[in-house]
């Protein structure tokens, strides 16, 4: 099967160097960065380095970055995508063992998660996460450890799924969304490192506008979709 890295990347000049490198030090897959119009050198840094990198003219956001990178992929006749983050908190080495599960036919997406068998830590963040996978589990009925974890890989069904719906976010609604309509989900054990340079966009305030919007996302639009015949 044909596998590509689909990279979001926004104001990541400091570390998409360090994330391709691991990429192609720790995978046979292909690769493409998505320039979300950064403000910084990240365009540079890609074209400098001769990345294989697509470049927004306007800052989308990550929704119509991943929605362009799967358009990539369908194109180019990929069978599997892996989302995978450009700030250098994922590690490639466990690509691999998302990948696997496509393969092997165990689940349509597969999530790279931390807390399979490890318990979530006690901060505000992992209340909101905890509070998530409750949410997902009374309108599913079924628990996703994870639910905010951007490193995920989707199989063809999944792919058309994803293209087919331009409201669908990568995010945790659009997991909801995924299982009403039946795709298969799996989650699969990973670790994740700190970010080096920068900071996530998900301020104290942002995140609680996140959490509020996820919230009212699974319980209103998502949680009434009805499953393909």
């Amino acid at each position: 099967m044909k596998v590509i890295l689909i990279i979001p990347a926004y104001n990541e000049a400091l570390n998409i160097e360090k994330t391709i490198k691991d990429v192609t030090e720790n995978t046979d897959y292909d690769y493409v960065v998505v320039n979300d119009c950064s403000s910084d050198d990240t365009l540079e840094v890609c074209q400098k380095n001769h990345f294989n990198v697509l470049s927004l003219p306007v800052n989308y956001g990550l929704t119509s970055v991943v929605q362009l990178g799967m358009k990539y992929a369908k194109k180019n006749d990929y069978d599997i995508i892996v989302q995978f983050d450009g700030d250098g908190q994922h590690q490639a080495k466990y690509v691999k063992d998302l990948v696997k599960q496509i393969e092997d036919g165990s689940c349509d997406i597969a999530i790279g998660s931390r807390f399979v068998t490890k318990k979530k830590p006690k901060s505000m963040r992992m209340l909101g996460s905890g509070l998530l996978t409750s949410i997902i589990k009374l309108t599913t009925g079924k628990t996703i450890k994870d639910p905010t974890s951007g490193m995920r890989a989707y199989n063809r069904k999944a792919i058309d799924e994803f293209i087919r719906n331009k409201s669908l976010t990568p995010e945790p609604d659009t997991l909801v969304y995924m299982m009403k309509k039946g795709i298969n989900i799996k989650e699969v054990q990973v670790e994740m490192s700190e970010r080096e340079f920068g900071e996530s966009y998900l301020k104290p305030l942002k995140s609680m506008e996140y959490m509020m919007n996820m919230f009212l996302s699974i319980i209103f639009i998502r949680a009434i979709t009805r499953k393909n015949i």
